[in-house]
């Protein structure tokens, strides 16, 4: 997400930053050149004047002129004035009312809303620890209904089962009826997509909202229709009183364009962005991390959190003493850390969270690449318990197995046992220089980067 306009915006910062002194013809070019990014990201008109005019008004003022690194100063401004378009802050959602705390979901056809409802149950019940019971109300899909049955079972969410012979009302009334009895903490109700034209469906939405009165009313809208996303999202407002947005699909949005205009256009704040497939890819939206990561600075708060949600704590620490005792790093543990990365959205995933990864030339970034980390994980897989441990004995002949094992080269087998080898040097400099304190004075010595990364 953003990839267009965080590549346009970095280059624009640092043409700032490398002029010792800025002028008001200087600032103007700047400004251009971040009008056309915003304009090419699918940023609504008039958030991309509002946003502009801003920016101008403080670079030209003392704030910026009068600083002593004016380039800095230029840029920091360009952040916080994203941030303040975006919403300051997580709004998060607001569940301290007597339960069922109910959740309704609207948006238009093929935005996501049965996915996102399985999605926003299981982080509620996984982060929130909250009991969840998911509603069907579409009545007009095929399936609709059996799709988030079966999400709800596989996520080990309750399930109020309903079906198209009923009316989307009383569907939603009775599951409130058995959410209450059963004690349950919040009821999701997925309704059936609709077009804000549609006068009829939009009038069924506004009667079940009227008989059910959630404390949430969340509009669910593919992030990769840009400016319509914003406009459906004002259309809908009009008829129900949304109190928040779901972006959904960002992974495959290279724009940044809705979550830009949403908050401006609406006055709605975005709740959450789902970020990929998984039932665990929905995410609070953090505008000052958002920001961050467009202007390339990294986000490593979110990173941080998704280590504590993800990494397994029992293999960690089994690792560190392992290593503590002297016994080694082997390909079996080497493995094991590909998997961790990957639990955590790929090494990608993990990079562009790091500061400084704009920096890194795109030639080196092409040979990182996820499936590099499913290709390590894959030979080592191939290989015998005995040669995880004792790597010496990978001869000739043992390669070629181990690569038709794998569905891989020689070759590759090679560059997998060298980059192993980098990661086992790592480790032992890190168990002389005091474990993880020594590792972290090695990434400062090295101005940021991660040393031994196996790439």
């Amino acid at each position: 997400m953003f990839d267009q306009l965080s590549e346009k915006l970095r280059g624009t910062a640092k043409k700032l930053s490398g002029r010792g002194r800025l002028t008001e013809a200087n600032i103007s070019d700047a400004m251009r050149e971040v009008r056309i990014a915003l304009l090419e990201a699918d940023v609504s008109l008039e958030v991309t004047r509002l946003f502009v005019e801003q920016v101008r008004a403080r670079a030209v003022g003392r704030e910026v002129l009068g600083s002593l690194q004016p380039g800095q100063a230029v840029i920091k401004v360009v952040q916080e004035e994203l941030i303040r378009l975006m919403g300051d802050s997580n709004d998060s959602l607001n569940l301290a009312v007597r339960p069922p705390a109910t959740i309704f979901l609207a948006g238009l056809q093929g935005a996501g809303k049965t996915t996102t409802a399985g999605k926003l149950g299981h982080f509620l019940k996984s982060r929130e620890k909250k009991s969840v019971m998911l509603v069907s109300t579409d009545v007009y899909r095929p399936a609709a209904i059996d799709q988030l049955h079966v999400l709800a079972k596989n996520l080990g969410l309750e399930f109020f089962p309903s079906d198209s012979s009923q009316s989307p009302v009383d569907i939603a009334l009775s599951a409130l009826d058995r959410a209450r009895k059963q004690g349950i903490d919040v009821l999701l109700v997925d309704t059936a997509g609709r077009l804000h034209v549609d006068g009829q469906m939009m009038e069924e939405a506004r009667s079940m909202h009227d008989a059910v009165q959630p404390v949430e009313t969340l509009f669910v809208v593919d992030s990769m229709t840009g400016q319509d996303a914003a406009s459906s999202a004002r259309a809908f407002n009009e008829t129900l009183p949304l109190t928040g947005v779901i972006l959904t699909k960002t992974d495959g949005d290279a724009r940044g364009g809705a979550a830009l205009s949403i908050r401006q256009v609406t006055g709605k704040p975005i709740k959450f962005m789902g970020t990929g497939e998984g039932m665990d890819a929905l995410e609070p939206f953090h505008p000052d991390r958002v920001a961050s990561r467009i202007l390339g600075m990294g986000d490593v708060l979110s990173l941080v959190e998704e280590a504590e949600r993800k990494v397994d704590r029992e293999k960690a620490d089994k690792l560190a003493k392992k290593i503590t005792r002297g016994q080694g790093f082997d390909l079996a543990d080497f493995r094991d850390q590909m998997m961790e990365m990957q639990n955590m959205g790929g090494i990608m995933g993990i990079m562009e969270k790091l500061p400084g990864m704009d920096r890194i030339p795109q030639k080196a970034l092409n040979q990182i690449g996820d499936a590099k980390a499913v290709q390590i994980i894959a030979i080592v897989n191939s290989m015998t318990p005995h040669e995880r441990r004792f790597p010496a004995v990978i001869r000739a002949t043992r390669k070629k197995r181990i690569a038709a094992g794998s569905g891989t080269r020689v070759q590759d087998v090679n560059r997998v046992l060298r980059q192993f080898m980098q990661m086992q040097k790592m480790m032992k400099r890190m168990n002389r220089k005091g474990g993880m304190r020594g590792m972290m004075d090695q990434v400062r010595g090295a101005g940021g980067g991660m040393p031994g990364m196996p790439f």
